[in-house]
Protein backbone atom coordinates (compact mmCIF):
# COMPACT_ATOMS: atom_id res chain seq x y z
CA UNK A 1 0.00 0.00 0.00
CA UNK A 2 1.45 3.22 -0.84
CA UNK A 3 2.36 6.02 1.93
CA UNK A 4 0.02 9.37 1.11
CA UNK A 5 2.81 11.98 1.82
CA UNK A 6 0.83 13.23 4.85
CA UNK A 7 1.90 10.17 6.19
CA UNK A 8 5.87 10.97 6.18
CA UNK A 9 7.49 12.45 8.79
CA UNK A 10 10.55 14.64 9.48
CA UNK A 11 12.71 11.92 9.47
CA UNK A 12 11.42 10.04 6.43
CA UNK A 13 11.99 13.97 4.45
CA UNK A 14 15.48 14.08 5.62
CA UNK A 15 15.89 10.28 4.24
CA UNK A 16 14.42 11.05 1.04
CA UNK A 17 16.11 14.29 0.66
CA UNK A 18 19.52 12.90 0.86
CA UNK A 19 18.63 9.51 -1.12
CA UNK A 20 17.45 11.98 -3.45
CA UNK A 21 21.15 13.27 -3.98
CA UNK A 22 22.58 9.14 -4.07
CA UNK A 23 22.81 6.20 -2.44
CA UNK A 24 23.32 6.37 1.59
CA UNK A 25 23.43 4.42 4.44
CA UNK A 26 21.57 5.24 7.81
CA UNK A 27 25.12 5.84 9.55
CA UNK A 28 25.62 8.85 6.91
CA UNK A 29 22.35 10.30 6.95
CA UNK A 30 22.71 10.01 10.59
CA UNK A 31 25.70 11.94 10.81
CA UNK A 32 24.28 14.62 8.38
CA UNK A 33 21.18 15.17 9.91
CA UNK A 34 21.72 14.14 13.86
CA UNK A 35 18.77 12.11 14.04
CA UNK A 36 20.06 8.46 15.22
CA UNK A 37 21.07 5.78 13.36
CA UNK A 38 18.19 3.87 14.90
CA UNK A 39 15.73 6.04 13.65
CA UNK A 40 17.28 6.36 10.27
CA UNK A 41 17.27 2.93 10.32
CA UNK A 42 13.89 2.15 11.30
CA UNK A 43 12.41 4.42 8.89
CA UNK A 44 14.49 3.66 5.91
CA UNK A 45 12.99 -0.16 6.88
CA UNK A 46 9.31 1.22 7.03
CA UNK A 47 10.32 3.06 3.28
CA UNK A 48 11.47 0.20 1.65
CA UNK A 49 8.34 -1.93 3.31
CA UNK A 50 6.25 0.62 0.40
CA UNK A 51 8.86 0.22 -2.37
CA UNK A 52 10.55 3.73 -2.19
CA UNK A 53 13.65 2.67 -1.14
CA UNK A 54 15.96 -0.34 -1.53
CA UNK A 55 18.68 -1.69 -0.02
CA UNK A 56 21.59 -2.68 -2.05
CA UNK A 57 23.43 -4.98 0.98
CA UNK A 58 25.75 -3.87 3.09
CA UNK A 59 23.82 -1.34 4.69
CA UNK A 60 23.89 1.13 1.54
CA UNK A 61 20.10 1.90 0.33
CA UNK A 62 19.08 4.23 -2.82
CA UNK A 63 15.80 5.57 -3.91
CA UNK A 64 13.02 4.40 -6.22
CA UNK A 65 10.61 6.32 -6.01
CA UNK A 66 10.16 9.75 -3.79
CA UNK A 67 6.20 9.63 -2.45
CA UNK A 68 6.03 13.41 -2.59
CA UNK A 69 6.51 13.28 -6.21
CA UNK A 70 3.17 11.28 -6.97
CA UNK A 71 1.26 12.69 -9.86
CA UNK A 72 -2.25 13.28 -8.92
CA UNK A 73 -5.04 11.84 -10.94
Amino acid sequence: MPLDPDQLNPTDRVILDNLNEGRCTAAYIATETGYSKGNIRNRLVRLAEHGYVKQLGGGLYELIEDPRHHDDP
